[in-house]
């Protein structure tokens, strides 16, 4: 039927042939015959069930001419847009430059695009009208309103923004708490800080306590981002920098963290020793960490465990067993925190202590060549370039000889 009209119009109407055949096929009527709700079925418009929509809807001719427009459409414009061209509805001069209704006409494919008219926002979409030859005669366009969603989407992309920055002004809070130009001639010592996300769980401290202790300590808090870097922030402002036992200054970490109440999700592993330079020997105690240190030299090896429940609010009390060692000139004493250990290959192996355990106790050289190769050797464990290399959690990794 409607190739007959279309030959039709074409023959005695050829100027109005695209719009009168596109108003034909909006003419055209749903009959629903079949169905539990047959016996509710109408014969519609096509255009009726168009003019229903919110969404505007037109139609444009191959010279760009627009012939129909649905009523939502027609409504929201105070002038007559039948017979304008496309973009002249819209006050503008000339064509958009990404104007998908050309597209369409050309290639005859569905193109979609956002357009902004004014103060307004629309998703466009473009579908070719062919006849029944196949030929494009026209093509139709749907306008979805979608401003709400775009002041939305600019007001996430402006917060995340200011997320964004007030992390990388976190992230240099927490850098500059590292420990930086620590006065002392009593040992050499590197340290590798490497969170996997711009802010980091772990965390380490060392410190002159007078002028024959050192302090250092190595944590690992619950969790990644903002919350545990909060956490850092806790343990450096709360830990006691002045006692000459690491089982107080552990105890009455745990009280404050108590005495605070943070979440029962929330905790801290912390390993805290004393270098004692006077009586040549080290003092420590264990808040719950899982990576032992180690001392060790050509002729020596010891693992400093120590057992502790870790900072948290698990229980009311908490107590922890201080230990002594002895220290001797060119000893070399190893920190960490479990990512380096954990740290996995294609085949989900672990990097492994004995791994890590080989380089130290092989390497000669100076504490930060000895950190850089371990991290280098992970890298190439994991089949990555050491220059390029990043890990799932952070790493942290002290070491220290006495001189």
């Amino acid at each position: 039927m409607h190739q007959k009209k279309a030959n039709y119009y074409a023959k005695e109407y050829p100027k109005d042939y695209t719009k009168d055949y596109a108003k034909d096929l909006l003419n055209t009527r749903i009959i629903d015959k079949v169905g539990p709700y047959s016996k509710y079925s109408e014969v519609l418009p096509v255009e009726d069930i168009i003019n229903g929509m919110l969404d505007w809807v037109r139609v444009i001719d191959s010279n760009g001419i627009i012939i129909y427009a649905n009523k939502a459409m027609q409504d929201d414009f105070n002038h007559p847009i039948i017979g304008k061209k496309c973009y002249e509805v819209f006050c503008q001069k000339e064509p958009c430059d990404n104007c998908i209704s050309r597209m369409v006409a050309t290639d005859g494919k569905i193109h979609e695009k956002e357009e902004q008219f004014g103060d307004r926002y629309f998703s466009v979409k473009s579908s070719p009208i062919k006849d029944k030859n196949g030929d494009i005669i026209a093509v139709v366009e749907v306008l979805r309103d979608i401003t709400n969603e775009k002041i939305l989407n600019q007001k996430l992309i402006q917060q995340n923004k200011q997320l964004k920055d007030d992390i990388n002004i976190a992230k240099k809070i927490q850098m500059s708490f590292l420990p930086t130009n620590l006065k002392q001639n009593k040992v050499n010592f590197s340290f590798i800080y490497n969170p996997c996300e711009e802010l980091g769980g772990d965390f380490l401290d060392i410190f002159m306590i007078d002028e024959d202790h050192m302090g250092l300590y190595i944590a690992d808090v619950a969790g990644h981002g903002i919350t545990a870097s909060l956490l850092t922030v806790f343990l450096r402002s709360s830990f006691n920098k002045t006692t000459l036992s690491p089982a107080v200054a552990l105890t009455e970490l745990y009280n404050e963290f108590n005495a605070v109440g943070f979440d029962e999700d929330l905790y801290i592993t912390v390993f805290y020793a004393i270098l004692d330079f006077k009586n040549n020997a080290i003092t420590y105690a264990n808040a719950g960490h899982s990576t032992s240190p180690i001392v060790f030299n050509n002729t020596r090896f010891e693992i400093l465990r120590s057992a502790g429940l870790p900072i948290c609010n698990w229980s009311e009390k908490a107590s922890y067993t201080e230990k002594r060692s002895k220290l001797y000139k060119k000893d070399r004493v190893f920190f960490c925190t479990d990512g380096i250990i954990e740290a996995r290959n294609s085949n989900d192996e672990q990097f492994g202590e004995e791994r890590l355990l080989k380089i130290l106790t092989s390497e000669k050289e100076s504490p930060d060549v000895v950190l850089n190769h371990i991290i280098c050797e992970a890298c190439e464990f994991m089949g990555k370039e050491c220059s390029n290399c990043s890990f799932d959690d952070d790493i942290t990794m002290v070491l220290l000889e006495i001189k």
